[in-house]
């Protein structure tokens, strides 16, 4: 494979798991983890809300920016890149035009949400507050995410189907051609 992934969802999807494991298989890759950049800010973080500040929307940019242009650093490097990060909405686009390495593969993992509320429970962490809920988050992603890339249902998948998927279907996940 070469190029860059992105590997988008809502939180408790798999993202992070799923990008491990995918970057574990490839002879050289680097994990980009969109949220490291977030947890850089160690005061004044504005974090995104379902009615976001402008301060937290700046931020947001902000991270996106440099999670592509350290995607990009890493591909240059002899590196595929496997960003993840939550991408929804008009971002999602917007991110495939920051990061400039081609080709480019979107794959949008899109478990149901009751999967993802099972998911969430069995995590350590946790990945809504702010008014977020599982159930408004799958809404942002379903409605209001542009179709593009590969999207998978992977409710029922263990992370290494999961990977075992993206592989076989690489090819529905480029989007260079969506982008011109």
């Amino acid at each position: 494979m070469n190029g860059a992934v992105l590997i988008t969802g809502i939180s408790a999807a798999g993202k992070s798991t799923v990008a491990e494991a995918l970057a574990e298989r490839l002879p050289r890759a680097a994990h980009v983890r969109g949220d490291t950049f977030r947890r850089m800010v160690v005061s004044g973080r504005a974090d995104m809300t379902p009615e976001p500040t402008d301060e937290a929307v700046r931020q947001l940019q902000l991270r996106y920016r440099i999670a592509a242009t350290t995607a990009d650093l890493y591909f240059e490097a002899g590196f595929t890149p496997i960003v993840q990060d939550v991408i929804l909405g008009a971002d999602l686009e917007r991110f495939t035009k920051l990061i400039r390495t081609r080709p480019l593969h979107v794959v949008v993992l899109a478990p149901d949400p009751a999967s993802v509320e099972a998911r969430e429970r069995a995590r350590t962490k946790d990945g809504y507050g702010g008014g977020w809920t599982v159930t408004l988050l799958d809404q942002v992603l379903r409605r209001e995410t542009p179709r593009m890339g590969l999207w998978l249902d992977t409710s029922r998948q263990r992370p290494e189907e999961t990977v075992e998927e993206i592989l076989s279907r690489i090819g529905e996940a480029r989007v260079d051609d969506d982008l011109q």
